[in-house]
């Protein structure tokens, strides 16, 4: 008789072991990017600040089980300050965010938040020490023409209306604030475990949001809710993916992954709403692309 086979080679178990990282870094951006398509969905039905609430307590709630079953990490009150700084420039982040993709197509919105990790650079030599080489400075050069073209291609063709020039004004201010955001998640990620993070980030988003509950919040109808949810429960599925992925592959591998968001946005962006991608914002987002990358490989030779 025949040795039975076995059920995998080490060469497949390599394979795989290379693989899976980058395959869950794919599935936490399409999700990322899909919840960005719902919530902007429910924001143009109620209003963003209603998406974002309800999407964040349910967010919490949803986390509530994973912290109990991680055996209730509590923070000290060094590490709750930082997860109130971080919530608190995730609310700003999250809601200027949302304004602009409300009022601009998805793709365009993507493509202006890729500026984040370029302005990153600059934080983390503000807030960490870190010195600004040349490559920076490049990187930045290179996502500001990036920016000017799609807003050239845009005011040259007389598509943008005044909401859409808010609409983009606040998303290049909300890349900003994530930018600060990229800064304080290494600091975070330092001191307190996923699970902890994932809870009282969205916990500290809900309280924030809540203040403001009397003036802003809006009864959803049921679709809006439905697609609350669905953004809710998708915000959570990547966060896993990430979480995953990250944890297994070095960060320059799994760093490019990151702009298949744009091709997803158009593609949401396209399917849901029925927006139309232009020639300008291609050629611009390469050029962020390019700006980031650099300032990547800056970063991974320096560090």
């Amino acid at each position: 008789m025949h040795a039975p086979a076995p059920s995998s080679s080490p060469i497949h178990q390599s394979l795989f072991a290379r693989s899976a990282p980058v395959l869950a870094v794919v599935a936490g951006i399409a999700t990322f990017s899909m919840m960005d398509a719902t919530i902007k969905g429910a924001s143009l039905a109620v209003g963003v600040y209603t998406a974002l609430l309800l999407r964040n307590l349910f967010g919490t709630l949803m986390t509530f089980p994973l912290w109990l079953a991680a055996g209730r990490p509590t923070p000290t009150r060094p590490v709750l300050t930082v997860h109130v700084q971080r919530a608190a420039i995730t609310s700003a982040m999250a809601a200027l965010f949302f304004y602009g993709l409300a009022r601009i197509p998805m793709a365009e919105g993507m493509a202006l938040s890729f500026l984040s990790p370029i302005i990153a650079l600059y934080f983390a030599a503000l807030l960490l020490g870190e010195k600004i080489r040349p490559q920076a400075i490049l990187a930045s050069l290179l996502g500001v023409v990036g920016v000017v073209v799609i807003l050239a291609g845009k005011l040259g063709g007389g598509e943008y209306s005044q909401q859409a020039v808010q609409g983009t004004v606040a998303v290049l201010v909300s890349s900003v604030f994530y930018a600060v955001n990229l800064v304080l998640q290494r600091k975070q990620a330092l001191l307190a475990r996923p699970v902890e993070v994932a809870m009282f980030q969205n916990l500290g988003v809900t309280l924030i949001f809540l203040a403001f509950s009397p003036w802003l919040a809006v009864v959803p109808d049921l679709r809006s809710l439905g697609f609350i949810l669905a953004g809710a429960a998708l915000a959570t599925s990547a966060l896993l993916f990430l979480s995953w992925g990250y944890a297994r592959a070095e960060t320059q591998v799994l760093l490019p992954i990151e702009y298949t968001g744009f091709l997803w946005a158009a593609l949401l962006g396209w399917l849901m709403f029925g927006e139309r991608l232009g020639m300008a914002t291609v050629a611009g987002t390469l050029l962020i692309v390019a700006g980031c990358w650099i300032g990547a490989r800056n970063a991974s030779h320096t560090s």
